[in-house]
Parts: C-alpha cells; sequence; structure tokens
C-alpha cells in the first residue's frame, strides 16, 4: 500500500495519490494533469479511480482532463449532480483498489454534498480519512460556501456538519490519521494549522470544533462567529468544478505566447488585456509598466489574483521572471482565469529598449517612516491587513484599508491626499499601491518590510489584544465596517 501526499504550498492544497497492487487512485487533483500522468508513469500503476471529496470552491480541479487522459472513473459522493459522466456513490458503499477498500462516507456540513473517503488497509484495518474540507487540522469548513437562496442557510450547514463530525467521523478508531484538503493559509477554514495530517485521536483533543462537550447550538454560533466573506472567484470556480472547463493543455497553449513590446500593447489594446506583473516586489517598485498590476508569482499569487480580479474572462498579458512563465499561466488556471494571451518577451528591458514608458513607486523604510510620523510628515497610514490583524495592533494614526475589499472602498480615498502603505512584510501593500495608481492614486508611499519593519522602528504602536482575545462582536464590528 502506498499513501503520498501531494501538498501546494501555494494554494494550501492537499491533493492525494493511493496506490495498492498496482492499482492508483487520486484524490482531489489540481488542473494540471501532467504531474499525475508522470507519477502513474513511475510507478507502473493504472489511475483506476479520480475521487472528489467535494465542488471545490478554491481552485479548479484537474478531475475531467484527468479522466479524459486515463479512463479513470470520477468518484462523488451523494448529492453531487454534474453535467460531466461521472460515478455518483452512495452513503456507505465500498470501492474497491487493488487490495484496499475505499468507503464513502457521506459528511454534509461544509457543502451539501461533501464526502469523506476512508481507507481500509489490505488487513481490514480502518487506516485513514480523506476529508477534503470536512475536516482540517485544527479546524473544519467553513459553511456558508454552497447557499442555495431560499433553500439552505450557513446555520443549516453548521448543524449539518456538527452531526457528520459526530456520527461519521468522531466514531471512528483514534488512531485513523486525518489527511485534510487544505492546511493554513486556505480561505476554506478559520485558524487551520501549519500542519497538514494528524491523528483523529489527537485531534479530539486539540480541535475546538471536535468538543466531546459541544452542543449543536455552541458549534453553530462558533462556526459562523467572524466568517470573511468568501473570495468572489469561490463561486465560479465550483461551478466551473461541477459543470466542466476548457482544456488545460489549451490554455496553456494561448496563454504561453511570447510577444514582443509592440504586439504586447496591442494586445492590450485590443483585447482591454489586465497587464500583470508576477516579478518581484524591489523589481515592480524600481520599473513598471503604467497602469500594470502587481501580484508577485512568490507571494499568495493565485488566491489574490481570484479574490481582485472579478472577471474569470478577463484578458490577461504578463510580465515574468524568465523561464517561469509556464507556471503563471498554469497557477492563473488553477483559479480559473484561462484567458491568458501571452507574456513580454524580454521583460521591462525589452519594454525600455523598445522605448515604451515606466512608471514606479515611492517607498520608504520603516525606520524613515517612523521618523516622518513623528515630524508629523505622514498625512494618512493605510493598514492593507486584514480586519483582525489591524486589530491586533497597529499604529495609533492608522486606518484600516484592507486589500481585500479594495474595489468596494475605493471612493473612501482622495486622489489629492498622499498614502503611506503597509502590510505585513509587503507583498499586500505593493499590490494595493498597484491597483491605486491604476486609478489614478499617484501619492503614495509604500513601507519597505510592512508591519514586521514597523514594530522594530520607533513608530508609535497600538496594542489592542489578542485575536484570540477579542470579542465577537469586535471582530464582527470591525469586519462589517470594511466588508
Amino acid at each position: 500500500m502506498k499513501v503520498e501526499q501531494i501538498y501546494t504550498g501555494c494554494l494550501a492544497e492537499a491533493a492525494y495519490y493511493i496506490e495498492s497492487d498496482g492499482e492508483a487512485a487520486i484524490i482531489d487533483p489540481l488542473r494540471e494533469t501532467q504531474p499525475y500522468l508522470d507519477k502513474l508513469r513511475q510507478e507502473g500503476a493504472e489511475l483506476k479511480y479520480i475521487f472528489e471529496t467535494h465542488f471545490h470552491a478554491d481552485f479548479v480541479s484537474g478531475h475531467i482532463d484527468l479522466a479524459k487522459k486515463t479512463g479513470a472513473t470520477i468518484v462523488y459522493g451523494p448529492k453531487a449532480e454534474t453535467t460531466f459522466e461521472k460515478h455518483m456513490a452512495t452513503d456507505g458503499e465500498e470501492i474497491k483498489l487493488g487490495k484496499l477498500t475505499i468507503k464513502v462516507l457521506h459528511t454534509p456540513g461544509h457543502t451539501p454534498e461533501s464526502t469523506t473517503f476512508l481507507l481500509i488497509d489490505e488487513k481490514g484495518k480502518e487506516h485513514s480519512i480523506f476529508t477534503g474540507d470536512t475536516l482540517f487540522i485544527g479546524d473544519v469548513g467553513r459553511p456558508d460556501l454552497a447557499q442555495k437562496t431560499g433553500e439552505i442557510t450557513t446555520e443549516d450547514l453548521a448543524g449539518w456538519l456538527f452531526d457528520s463530525l459526530r456520527e461519521k467521523i468522531m466514531t471512528l478508531p483514534d488512531e485513523v490519521i486525518v489527511y485534510p484538503g487544505h492546511g493554513a493559509g486556505s480561505a476554506c477554514g478559520k485558524n487551520m494549522s501549519d500542519e497538514t495530517w494528524d491523528t483523529l485521536g489527537n485531534q479530539k483533543k486539540t480541535n475546538y470544533a471536535l468538543r466531546a462537550d459541544m452542543t449543536k447550538e455552541e458549534f453553530i454560533k462558533e462556526l459562523t462567529a467572524g466568517l470573511m466573506p468568501p473570495p468572489q472567484y469561490f463561486a465560479a470556480n465550483a461551478k466551473m468544478n461541477k459543470a466542466g472547463y476548457a482544456s488545460f493543455d489549451q490554455v496553456l497553449e494561448t496563454g504561453a505566447v511570447a510577444l514582443d513590446a509592440a504586439s504586447f500593447e496591442e494586445v492590450v489594446e485590443q483585447h482591454e488585456a489586465l497587464v500583470l506583473d508576477t516579478r518581484s516586489e524591489a523589481a515592480f517598485r524600481e520599473s513598471h509598466i503604467p497602469n500594470s498590476i502587481f501580484i508577485g508569482i512568490d507571494g499568495n499569487f493565485a488566491p489574490w489574483v481570484g479574490a481582485l480580479v472579478g472577471d474569470l474572462q478577463q484578458p490577461i498579458v504578463f510580465l515574468a521572471e524568465a523561464g517561469r512563465e509556464e507556471e503563471v499561466v498554469t497557477r492563473l488556471a488553477r483559479v480559473g482565469y484561462d484567458n491568458t494571451l501571452g507574456f513580454l518577451n524580454g521583460g521591462i528591458d525589452a519594454w525600455k529598449a523598445a522605448g515604451k514608458e515606466t512608471d514606479s513607486v515611492e517607498a520608504v523604510t520603516a525606520v524613515e517612516y517612523a521618523k516622518r510620523l513623528a515630524a508629523g510628515e505622514v498625512p494618512t497610514t493605510l493598514d492593507v491587513r486584514k480586519p483582525t490583524e489591524f486589530l491586533s495592533q497597529h499604529v495609533t494614526t492608522a486606518r484600516n484599508f484592507p486589500l481585500d475589499y479594495i474595489n468596494k472602498n475605493m471612493n473612501r480615498l482622495e486622489r489629492s491626499e498622499t498614502y503611506y502603505l503597509h502590510c505585513l512584510g509587503g507583498y499586500r501593500s505593493l499590490i494595493t499601491a498597484s491597483i491605486l495608481k491604476a486609478r489614478g492614486f499617484h501619492n503614495l508611499v509604500d513601507i519597505i518590510g510592512g508591519w514586521r519593519a514597523i514594530e522594530a522602528s520607533e513608530a508609535p504602536v497600538t496594542d489592542y489584544a489578542c485575536p484570540s482575545t477579542l470579542s465577537q462582536d469586535t471582530i464582527d464590528e470591525a469586519i462589517n465596517a470594511v466588508a
């Protein structure tokens, strides 16, 4: 028996490879199929099943392409209606894989069709559970991503999840291994651990949602409190996973096209394409194409594209470090952005060599920022972190202006005013600066190193409270003020 977790850090997503006696299964694969095909070839195994724990909202699964290329059967649990061919398993159904058995446990709550797959080894021992977004390490799935207006409420789903956990999962032996669909950094939960697997017994001791003395009412209240609105692309990704999508191979072929400066500019004008700059923070600050948007490939790239670019069909052209062009197209496709039209061959140097205009972002160190603040030379500081981050500690005079909701709150700013921007480490503040500049805000100063650097400077700081000690009313009030 072979069980391998395939973890993708930029999405905090875990797929799984299971093999027995030459037969293999993959659980919750990502969009690109080649890594799985390479794995199967390397192991000399035949892919028999592709198990999907639910209709994913935070990424586009590779189930359809992978099934077409291998002939494997796509398996969902109950209530998973799709437009493509699949096997919709019944609750309790047992599926054979070599000498192993995979038992279907319908565990609704995160979504109505959410299903946990229980792996039983060749000796008949319950070995592990693949929980998708039903149970994470330290957390459980949020219950607000699959509502049908007038039919199912967040509270309904939370109640279902309470029952699923206690009737289907917590009754399993403590030594069963929990393999979740996500780790820390995913927006599918609130407080996930950095660990990517654990034993069920340890989760019963440490996971707040599995407390033995917890009532359903307490569970629903705790689970639904303080939920940030889901990113806008979640609903679109779930629809793609349910209804189908374009072949990833075609997306890669049309997206990884090298364009010279003139052709690049022509594509932007003809298609009203978004210019996405995926280079480093330092490179973008120093020199970039006017009106381009920075979202660096080495940060939380795909989720931020999904959160900020409202139309999945938006034409996109991009700048990337040499050799990383296919990576950019791949990571965009993982969250459903399939309309990439090419990249600038030769990057910013080619743009300059063609005599094209460039722009830059003014920046200061945290020490210089503290000096200016003390001298009264900083009109407004925008802290672009999440409300809970801002509440825990912030510069005394700063305003909370979360990047997550920038498109909604743009009208709260004045183009004539100067704004100093910071986040935790510098990534989000530069994204914010690029978006504001593209919208006509040019009096911007980015604080290099963000909050981590500010803490080490002499800037006046407000210590409010640790997030874990903040009252729920305080958190909800802060979220409602910006969301």
